[in-house]
């Protein structure tokens, strides 16, 4: 099928309340357009030079997800232009944030990325760590920032028991934290499930998927 079809397939899918990312890395310029032309407005990045590529030539309605690890010292290249950072794992993170933010007069929305998997390689934070975050001083101070929700990827398996306690996990993390509400913070956003299981994120609580190989295809990682 082609991009625009698996577009309308998935859609259909797909709750109005949840948000669909679309997960564009190593997909040329071609098929963001067609996946834009087909009503597309959100894609996710985890590269930033990438990304500042195709937010040079591509609509400048379309919201720039940075969905990948991200280095401090990267902030800078997309602090212009980045809708929701997903993968922020520290407060020294959300303080570089806000200092590239402030220089372009933006408040940048973050997700603070909880681990959830089992897997070592997954990155995270624990719960009493982004509770710490949320309640501190320093986050109160942050003018140029706003945490917005959580996000986490479950392990890599084909267990679907052990995926779907990781996905309720988080469910009742952001259910916790929630209560927590600043100037700065409101949690709104579960970002949880991928193409292979975002039906059942969806079933235990995420309000955004990011799915990628189910829009565009296998994606090619030597181009």
């Amino acid at each position: 099928m082609s991009i625009t079809q698996n577009l309308n397939q998935i859609k259909s899918n797909i709750p109005e309340h949840v948000t669909l990312v679309a997960v564009s890395k190593t997909k040329p310029i071609e098929a963001l357009q067609e996946a834009y032309d087909a009503g597309q407005r959100i894609f996710g990045e985890n590269k930033i030079q990438e990304m500042t590529q195709k937010w040079e030539v591509l609509p400048k309605d379309i919201k720039w997800h940075m969905i990948g690890n991200l280095q401090r010292n990267k902030v800078k290249y997309m602090a212009e232009y980045v809708s929701l950072i997903h993968g922020v794992e520290s407060c020294k993170l959300l303080q570089e944030i806000n200092k590239q933010a402030l220089k372009h007069n933006r408040i940048i929305n973050c997700l603070l990325q909880i681990k959830i998997a089992q897997e070592d390689t997954k990155a995270g934070m624990t719960i009493d760590k982004a509770k710490e975050i949320l309640l501190s001083e320093e986050l109160l101070s942050l003018k140029n920032i706003k945490i917005t929700g959580l996000m986490g990827m479950a392990s890599f398996t084909e267990n679907q028991d052990q995926v779907n306690t990781e996905f309720n996990y988080l469910t009742t993390s952001f259910n916790k934290l929630k209560e927590i509400k600043t100037n700065n913070c409101e949690l709104k956003k579960i970002s949880m499930g991928m193409s292979g299981d975002y039906k059942l994120a969806i079933n235990c609580g995420s309000t955004m998927v990011r799915v990628g190989s189910s829009i565009f295809g296998v994606r090619n990682y030597n181009i």
